[in-house]
């Protein structure tokens, strides 16, 4: 059996959700420094899983079949004698993937290292991406999502994998905006009192602010009628808390003060600029 994702992690939460909603997408990048094929199989299980919810249940005959990479309509895409997938390879699968399934709901496809996909590959294999059959999916492995094709990659929905840590900043985040989704000062300013105790490195201060800023962003977008919002943490309690106008302006304070971390400022300075900042947006 192929290595599990942790059940509780972030992701799989993720998966679960999209897939209780029937919003899976048929095209998803699983970048980043984790274990991106368990993602990969996980997604591939909630994609063949007979259960009628809590998808993928891990223990129907679909899910076990997956599971132990056995599954007759989940192939992963390799040719171990060769760095990088012949071209007959990929033709053969676009033939293969107009061929209904066998035995399950979808036809998956696991590609486990884009490195493997050059050019012309990638190319090959676009169309089938973007017009091919509903019940054909497609996951990609790789550990920056630069390593395909912009055509390639606005076709599908990325979901970066960070390692042991993803929940603890993913969970930082939240608190960070749930903050500001009081729509008040007072919440706020203890929150970034708290982080400036906490004597955060720039770099950390940095990333944080990066998460709030498309939190806030996607905010946003979910507020003027985005049909399909992202699941970033903190999004959708920053867009039941604020205004338009907040969530316009809190945007752009994210983004300011993150890309100011870039720089030799401090920690506090940053902290009480973004506070005079949310003060000025009440």
């Amino acid at each position: 059996m192929g290595q599990l994702l942790p059940e509780n992690s972030t992701l799989a939460r993720r998966l679960r959700r999209a897939a209780a909603g029937g919003a899976l997408p048929h095209a998803i990048i699983f970048s980043g420094s984790g274990d991106r094929m368990a993602a990969a199989r996980f997604a591939a299980a909630a994609m063949e899983c007979q259960a009628e919810g809590g998808r993928p249940c891990l223990q129907c005959r679909q899910c076990r079949k997956v599971m132990e990479d056995i599954h007759p309509d989940v192939q992963t895409v390799q040719d171990p004698d060769h760095r990088e997938l012949p071209v007959d390879l990929l033709r053969s699968l676009r033939q293969d993937a107009y061929i209904r399934p066998n035995d399950g709901a979808a036809k998956v496809y696991i590609f486990p290292d884009c490195d493997a996909l050059n050019q012309r590959d990638q190319n090959v294999l676009l169309k089938l991406v973007e017009e091919g059959p509903p019940y054909a999916a497609f996951l990609f492995c790789t550990e920056t999502a630069a390593t395909l094709l912009p055509t390639i990659r606005s076709r599908c929905v990325e979901w970066k994998l960070r390692g042991g840590d993803e929940d603890a900043r993913d969970d930082t985040a939240r608190d960070l905006c749930r903050a500001f989704a009081s729509g008040q000062l007072l919440p706020v300013s203890q929150y970034l009192v708290g982080l400036e105790n906490k004597r955060l490195k720039r770099e950390q201060l940095q990333q944080l602010l990066e998460a709030g800023w498309r939190a806030a962003a996607e905010a946003l977008l979910a507020a003027y009628g985005k049909p399909d919002p992202a699941d970033i943490p903190g999004a959708e309690e920053l867009r039941r808390g604020l205004t338009v106008r907040q969530l316009r302006g809190l945007t752009e304070l994210m983004k300011r003060y993150c890309l100011e971390c870039r720089y030799n400022v401090g920690v506090g300075h940053v902290l009480g600029a973004l506070c005079a900042g949310w003060e000025k947006l009440l």
